[in-house]
């Protein structure tokens, strides 16, 4: 899988819902490849997009698309400032990926130690993560560059997102935590997406 993250200021948060509308009306039908997409506007106004395609290529050959372009040039209007984008070449999907049904997103980015490390600490205690976080619908671990994380949990609503961070850890989920923490060399980014826009193919 491969995911690229698009983020920037939103001049206007329902144009910019209304522009993500018709890109699935009118271009996700001719975006082959295309996964599904999680979109939002934090409180403070931060736009985050994260799409994911099957390869770089089917990503790439999406945003190449004349009509593609023509759309682009429009909601590029809807932001202030620059607009950045990230690709992620490798992406570790855990507890079933990435969810439509989610209420509640939060988008972790930060500068990690090891990629190879992410993986492994990811794939363990799946099962117990599951018991014990019953609002963790699923998520996302894409890695970008040499060493950058871009990560996206999805729960079933921020209120039981909050009930569950509080819960006492039992000890193999406080060792996967702690091990994930450890994991960063900076100061995690989050994200909070309380209303997400949530698309995937038809």
């Amino acid at each position: 899988m491969f995911i690229q993250v698009i983020q920037g200021r939103a001049l206007d948060v329902d144009d910019l819902h209304e522009a993500l509308e018709r890109w699935m009306r009118e271009l996700s039908p001719g975006a082959h490849g295309w996964l599904g997409t999680t979109a939002g506007v934090t409180d403070d106004g931060l736009f985050v997009h994260v799409a994911r395609f099957d390869t770089r290529h089917a990503a790439h050959h999406s945003g190449d698309r004349p009509e593609h372009g023509q759309w682009w040039v429009r909601t590029a209007k809807l932001f202030a400032g620059e607009v950045t984008f990230l690709d992620c070449d490798e992406v570790i999907e855990y507890l079933g990926g990435g969810s439509d049904e989610a209420g509640f997103v939060q988008v972790l980015q930060g500068r990690v130690r090891d990629h190879a490390r992410v993986r492994q600490v990811l794939e363990r205690g799946q099962e117990e993560l599951a018991a014990f976080r019953s609002d963790l619908i699923g998520g996302t671990a894409a890695l970008c560059g040499q060493d950058g994380c871009v990560q996206t949990a999805y729960f079933t609503s921020e209120m039981a997102a909050r009930r569950g961070e509080a819960k006492l850890q039992p000890p193999a989920i406080r060792g996967l935590l702690r091990d994930w923490q450890e994991l960063f060399v900076s100061d995690v980014d989050f994200f909070d997406l309380r209303e997400p826009w949530l698309y995937s193919p038809r």
